[in-house]
């Protein structure tokens, strides 16, 4: 598959991480008494990736995400050589579809853009209230261990079929620990479309979903690549003359 066809996918999987998980976010999380909540939100972004992974993997290998991207690079899954253009895919899919929503979301009288528009934060800006220290923190653990999801079910000895499943699971685990956090990051494409709109704070703090995404999912491909990559080959099964 071509390198412009693989950078496509790219886009169309993020746009639909975004919308999926910021539209579930801004359109129906804090809708009077029908709100799906904090619970909803993550297994909307664990839907997403879900649905993506079966609909694309075998196109780009859905990463979706600049951090995944990165931390496969690391761990000798991908081509250092192909990240720029999967990076620019992710970020373009994702402002797409942060325009999408906001065409959406301002159909509704009230809309206050500048609230926040599912925006990742820090200190004043975490739903919680958590320093920056505690959302970098969560922020490179969560996708050290998401990279190490992902490159542990997507191993040749894993079953097989069964790693978009475990993937989007991680996701929405991930999104059930860390939305008080940093309203969940692990994607600094995912970030860098609702700040865009969001715009002030949410562009002043855009750098730590960035960095610390990178950081965490360099360390996951590093890790894995280092303990895992290489493993023995299966002993043979008794009575096996194959």
């Amino acid at each position: 598959m071509s390198l412009g066809k693989r950078a496509v996918a790219e886009f169309f999987g993020t746009f639909w991480l975004v919308l999926g998980g910021c539209g579930s976010a801004v359109l129906a999380a804090a809708f009077p008494q029908l709100g799906i909540g904090f619970v909803g939100v993550a297994f909307a972004f664990g839907l997403t990736l879900l649905t993506m992974a079966y609909t694309i993997g075998h196109i780009s290998g859905c990463h979706i995400n600049p951090a995944v991207s990165f931390g496969l690079a690391m761990g000798k899954r991908f081509s250092w050589r192909d990240l720029p253009a999967y990076v620019v895919a992710q970020v373009l899919g994702a402002i797409a579809a942060s325009t999408v929503l906001y065409i959406i979301a301002s159909g509704k009288a009230g809309f206050d853009v500048h609230a926040g528009f599912a925006s990742n934060g820090y200190g004043a800006h975490s739903p919680g209230g958590y320093s920056l220290l505690a959302c970098f923190v969560c922020e490179v653990v969560m996708t050290c261990f998401f990279l190490l999801v992902i490159l542990g079910s997507t191993h040749e000895r894993a079953p097989k079929g069964f790693a978009p499943i475990a993937i989007g699971l991680c996701l929405t685990l991930i999104h059930l620990i860390s939305i008080p956090v940093t309203n969940t990051s692990v994607n600094p494409a995912r970030s860098t479309g609702p700040a865009l709109f969001a715009g002030g704070w949410a562009i002043h703090q855009l750098w730590l979903f960035w960095l610390a995404p990178i950081i965490g999912g360099s360390l996951g491909g590093l890790i894995h690549h280092w303990l895992f990559e290489k493993l023995p080959a299966e002993p043979p099964i008794a009575g096996d003359l194959h």
